[in-house]
């Protein structure tokens, strides 16, 4: 028998059936294709063109002409690459006003809403005080309630206390978070106990415990509820639309209006669409940024409940 018999013969493993295990496996790959590509692939293609087509459509707009955007002949790209739309949305709205005002409530509002989601789900989890599981049920029923329907209640209140068209009445009324304090309630419960008490003993109180210890081990869902939290104050409309008639205190997503109201009509669509992108690229930034965090922060903590 010659060698390249013998290879040959040993690399070929024969099933009880006759068939060769290659085989086997190339065909129970190929049975697995088509399920995988309809049960997985294709809704995940679909729902990213669902999400990036609008926004790839909107910023391409921009860059365009009044008669490239309304017209008969599609065409995807700019004939020719423009600024005006933007030159010209600057000019009409003092957006870099409104970037500063977005800037300033969003920077404020989520910081303070962050560190009293991260205080508050400590306590929760950690401080052993009266009706602790009431005030968590409360927190579970404020994430039930739609937040349009305290509207009417903390206006009347932020104008009783000459609030209206100040920077401390468009933050103050949207500074607790239900749902920043249940996700770091979560996560804090998949911490370790032993961890906290071992630093307990060595005479740590709950704030260096907090800040030295939870703090760190959590960052994922902390920089999760951040992410949530700087994306919906970014685009909070209704409230600063109501509370402001101001337009040197108006954020980027008011200013949109107040730019609509002044380019209405077919010849400014360019423009709306470059106010639009002002406003979602920040954002967009942010996304980058965190994303990472955003899984493992969504599933930190579920093992524990």
């Amino acid at each position: 028998m010659s060698l390249a018999t013998v290879k040959s013969s040993a690399t070929k493993t024969e099933t009880p059936g006759g068939s060769s295990a290659p085989g086997r496996v190339s065909a129970g790959r190929r049975r697995r294709i088509l399920p995988t590509i309809l049960g997985g692939y294709l809704p995940l293609v679909v729902i990213v063109l669902v999400v990036a087509l609008p926004l790839g459509w909107m910023v391409l707009s921009s860059f365009k002409q009044v008669s490239e955007i309304i017209t008969l002949n599609l065409r995807v790209l700019p004939q020719r690459w423009s600024t005006v739309n933007y030159t010209e949305a600057f000019r009409t709205a003092p957006f870099g006003r409104f970037f500063l005002n977005s800037v300033l409530v969003t920077t404020i509002g989520a910081t303070v809403k962050v560190l009293l989601a991260i205080h508050t789900a400590y306590a929760l989890v950690f401080v052993r005080f009266p009706a602790k599981n009431v005030i968590f049920v409360a927190v579970l029923v404020a994430l039930m309630v739609p937040p349009q329907v305290a509207i009417l209640p903390n206006y009347i209140l932020i104008a009783g206390m000459n609030g209206l068209n100040t920077y401390w009445g468009i933050i103050v009324p949207s500074l607790g978070t239900a749902f920043g304090t249940f996700l770091l309630r979560q996560a804090f419960r998949s911490l370790p106990i032993s961890m906290l008490e071992a630093a307990e003993v060595d005479g740590a109180g709950h704030l260096a415990r907090l800040w030295r210890m939870v703090i760190p081990v959590t960052a994922p869902s902390i920089a999760t509820v951040a992410l949530v939290t700087i994306v919906s104050e970014w685009n909070e409309y209704i409230w600063p639309l109501i509370i402001t008639t101001d337009p040197n205190l108006m954020t980027l997503p008011v200013g949109l209006t107040l730019l609509q109201n002044n380019e209405s009509g077919p010849a400014g669509y360019g423009v709306m669409m470059a106010g639009a992108v002002i406003v979602i690229l920040p954002v967009l930034a942010v996304f980058a940024f965190l994303q990472r965090y955003i899984v493992a922060g969504l599933t930190a903590g579920t093992a524990s409940n």
